[in-house]
C-alpha cells in the first residue's frame, strides 16, 4: 500500500498504469478514471488546422481533465497526454504487434521526440497546465532483434506510443535520451508536484 501525502484525493482522467503508478510512488493518492473522448478525431482535426505536436497532446490532456472535471465538482482533475513525433510524422499506439514492428523499423536509427502536456480543472476552470519534451535517439536495430525484442516485451508495448516503455526493455532501442525521465513516461511530474505544493495538496 503506498504512503500517500496528498491532503485529498486527486482524480486522475486516464487509463494509464503508468502516470497513476507515477503518482502513487510519489505520495499522491489518485482515483484514476479514463475519460472516454476520440483521441483519433482530435489528432486529425488538428493536424488538419495546423497544430503542432505540444498542442495537440495538451489538447486531449484538457478536454480529458475538463470532462472528468463536470463530474467530480470540487475535486482537482489532473488530464495528461503525449504525442510521438519523427521527421514530421506523428506515431500513435500500435493497433497489433506488426503495427508495432513496423514503428519500430522506422524509428530504427533516427531520432524522435516527445511531448508531454499536463493539465489541472478545479470547479469546472482549468488552474495550471505545463507541456515538456524530451529527444530520444533510437539505434539502428535489425528485423531480428525488434522481432525479438516484441517477444519479450509481450502486448505491454501495445499501451505506448512508439511501441516501447524505456523504463524497461525499452532502454534496449536507444543510445542516447535526453529529456526528463517522467516526461518520457508521459508524466511531467515534478512541475505537477510543484503546482500540488502551491495549492497545499502536498506538504511543503
Amino acid at each position: 500500500m503506498p504512503a500517500f501525502l496528498t491532503s485529498e484525493p486527486i482524480i486522475l482522467a486516464s487509463a494509464s498504469t503508468s502516470r497513476r503508478r507515477m503518482l502513487e510512488a510519489a505520495g499522491v493518492e489518485v482515483h484514476a478514471e479514463a475519460a472516454r473522448v476520440d483521441e483519433e478525431e482530435i489528432k486529425l482535426s488538428g493536424k488538419a488546422a495546423g497544430m503542432k505536436p505540444p498542442e495537440v497532446a495538451e489538447a486531449l490532456a484538457d478536454l480529458k481533465a475538463s470532462k472528468l472535471a463536470r463530474k467530480y465538482v470540487g475535486a482537482y482533475v489532473v488530464g495528461g497526454d503525449q504525442m510521438l513525433e519523427c521527421d514530421g510524422r506523428w506515431f500513435d499506439k500500435p493497433v497489433d504487434r506488426a503495427n508495432a514492428a513496423n514503428h519500430l523499423r522506422l524509428l530504427s536509427g533516427r531520432t524522435h521526440t516527445l511531448y508531454s502536456a499536463v493539465v489541472v480543472f478545479h470547479n469546472g476552470t482549468r488552474v495550471w497546465h505545463h507541456i515538456d519534451h524530451a529527444t530520444l535517439s533510437m539505434r539502428a536495430m535489425s528485423d531480428a532483434f525488434i522481432e525479438r525484442y516484441l517477444d519479450a516485451a509481450g502486448d505491454a508495448v501495445l499501451s505506448c506510443a512508439g511501441s516501447y516503455q524505456v523504463e524497461g526493455l525499452g532502454a534496449q532501442l536507444f543510445n542516447k535520451v535526453k529529456g526528463d525521465h517522467f516526461t518520457i513516461q508521459g508524466l511531467p511530474l515534478l512541475p505537477l508536484l510543484d503546482f500540488l505544493r502551491v495549492r497545499k495538496l502536498l506538504p511543503a
